[in-house]
């Protein structure tokens, strides 16, 4: 695969690089360049990183699939990797809205385009719905992809069964202290029947409020 469609994202620092557009750059580590370059609709279009961009970057911007080339050894960095790409007004969110609502709002094309389809999404959605839609989530065809290319019957696939069911409880008990041993704890000793009921308990609402106007 040509180098401008594939890059690796790390610390190296070169002289200058010439980036999308034919300009040259320098000073600025090739992760800056990279990370820059793959938040627009241009090359490179597949990022491969180890474990240095699972935290702390956004690369929601224009993607939204995800390859595990190994699994993490637990559910919590399992969700920072894809929290990489499952941010606000992400790529997937942006593309069900834009299905839906861009022809109405490329009427008034002197606008941002962008603002005025959240807007109508907004407006649209249901009472029983709260601010994270549409802005985080959002039905449509575009979803956040996981692939993991696990050999059928491997350990794998079973370490990649153990760490979902892990993180739906981690997302449970998400802002707990000692979130692991809390993990650990439910999955062997609480009935698998008995977990919804323990997770009103733990969960922490931070729906927003609804103020009276």
């Amino acid at each position: 695969m040509h180098i401008r469609f594939a890059m690796r994202f790390g610390d190296e620092r070169s002289n200058d690089e010439v980036v999308p557009g034919g300009e040259t750059v320098s000073g600025a580590t090739r992760k800056e360049r990279v990370r820059a370059a793959f938040n627009s609709p241009f090359w490179p279009f597949v990022l491969i990183s180890t474990s240095l961009g699972q935290e702390g970057l956004d690369f929601h911007h224009y993607c939204h699939a995800i390859t595990h080339w190994n699994l993490p050894s637990n559910p919590v960095d399992l969700e920072q990797r894809e929290g990489r790409i499952h941010r606000f007004k992400g790529h997937a969110v942006r593309k069900n809205v834009a299905g839906v609502f861009a022809a109405d709002a490329l009427r008034d094309p002197g606008s941002d385009i962008w603002h005025i389809m959240f807007e109508m999404a907004r407006e649209k959605r249901a009472s029983n719905e709260n601010d994270l839609v549409p802005f985080w989530m959002f039905p449509g065809d575009a979803k956040i992809e996981r692939h993991v290319p696990a050999i059928p019957f491997s350990r794998e696939v079973q370490h990649l069964h153990d760490l979902r069911r892990a993180l739906a409880i981690y997302r449970m008990v998400f802002g707990q202290s000692r979130q692991e041993d809390l993990i650990s704890y439910i999955l062997t000793e609480i009935p698998e029947e008995d977990r919804l009921s323990l997770a009103s308990e733990l969960r922490m609402d931070l729906m927003p409020r609804t103020v009276p106007h």
